[in-house]
């Protein structure tokens, strides 16, 4: 394997490469910016949720259930203070469920947000590219037309040509939804 090869340095497209850096630089700030801004409340969500989704607190939980069952069965030799079949660790463990999954739908309810926006933005971008698409065709077109080159007739170019809006686009989509959903797919 040569060192052009190697998975470690990916090959290198100046102009590409360029825009990549640039794009890649505007996400992340964002992404900063957007953090920044986020309430005290959503921050300590956004950690208890981070620590509940990991392996140490599964390992935390381990040790204090396994402590707190072994203890009130005798194990330690001390007197239990929640004899089997432990009512108080039941409640406490029922209060920290609800508490972490609010915790978590906070958490949720941001990415939900931050997802939505990243549509939207995925949504402009391709109705863009789409309008630019169908634009440079038409002109393709014309300087074909200009230079007296015959078109295939079998080609689909008109329907490529025509402008895609998405409310129709929109209503086909719920019309085929609404098909699927009484007659099935």
């Amino acid at each position: 394997m040569t060192d052009r090869d190697s998975p470690d340095k990916p090959e290198k497209h100046p102009l590409l490469a360029g825009v990549l850096e640039r794009n890649i630089r505007t996400l992340l700030a964002q992404r900063e910016r957007r953090a920044g801004r986020r309430s005290l409340q959503q921050r300590i969500a956004d950690a208890i949720t981070n620590f509940s989704g990991n392996m140490a607190f599964v390992y935390l939980h381990v040790v204090w259930f396994g402590g707190w069952i072994g203890w009130n069965l005798g194990a330690f030799g001390g007197k239990p203070f929640d004899p089997f079949p432990f009512g108080l660790l039941t409640m406490i463990v029922s209060l920290e469920a609800i508490f972490l999954a609010t915790f978590v739908l906070i958490s949720q309810n941001r990415i939900s947000l931050d997802a939505e926006r990243r549509t939207n933005l995925d949504l402009q971008i391709g109705l863009l590219t789409e309008h630019e698409l169908t634009r440079a065709l038409k002109m393709l077109d014309e300087i074909q037309d200009h230079l007296g080159i015959a078109q295939d007739p079998g080609t689909d170019l008109e329907e490529l040509e025509a402008e895609v809006r998405p409310e129709d686009v929109l209503k086909e989509i719920e019309a085929a939804e609404h098909r699927i959903r009484r007659h099935g797919p």
